[in-house]
């Protein structure tokens, strides 16, 4: 059973292509400066089974190259996660993964299911976002530190030069609006005179 913030079943700017996207509930990280506070406890999302979730993005074949996990930090449900993450490769799709752990904090853990889950991403993008390093210059990330970690051949890095961060918004069932992808949050909450907050714009 997965614990889950949020699902965008088609989306552009959580990596290549268009992207079923998975945000994953809970996080021991707290980075400094994370936009995406609602995500850190943990318990409180809504709960899934691995087969629901993969049904969905079968659903999704043909508009989508693949699936993003982000958090929230995916590797704290890297049980479930591994699992789906097979069946989404089995699929022929694509797996992007965002962690705020480094790749060489994830094999240290000697974990069999963080093995089992790195075993199953294309791309993992690792590191914590760092306020005093923003950095927007490359797509999907946004402090210098963060790493492209290439786990297959599916991708490599001439994707890099390819895209650019941008953001989506949407405005769901409860007039919320909701913005997800990459950019200056601060800015755009400025701009739109909004102010954040759990019921406001993430």
């Amino acid at each position: 059973m997965l614990d889950i913030y949020k699902i965008l079943k088609n989306t552009t700017v959580e990596g290549p292509g268009n992207r079923f996207c998975i945000w994953t509930q809970g996080c021991k990280k707290h980075c400094s400066g994370c936009w995406a506070k609602e995500t850190w406890d943990f318990g409180c999302g809504k709960k899934y089974e691995v087969q629901d979730l993969y049904n969905q993005i079968v659903a999704q074949k043909g508009k989508i190259e693949g699936v993003t996990f982000l958090g929230g930090e995916p590797f704290e449900q890297s049980k479930d996660l591994s699992v789906l993450a097979k069946m989404i490769k089995s699929e022929g799709l694509s797996v992007v993964c965002f962690t705020g752990y480094t790749i060489e904090e994830l094999k240290a853990k000697n974990d069999k299911f963080v093995d089992d889950l790195l075993a199953n991403i294309d791309l993992l993008i690792d590191g914590g976002f760092e306020v005093e390093n923003f950095d927007l210059s490359r797509p999907w990330v946004g402090s210098s530190n963060q790493r492209y970690i290439f786990l297959t051949d599916f991708y490599d890095e001439s994707i890099i030069g390819k895209y650019k961060n941008k953001i989506e918004a949407r405005i769901n069932s409860n007039g919320r609006l909701e913005i997800n992808g990459m950019g200056d949050f601060r800015h755009i909450k400025d701009s739109l005179c909004l102010q954040l907050g759990k019921n406001k714009v993430k």
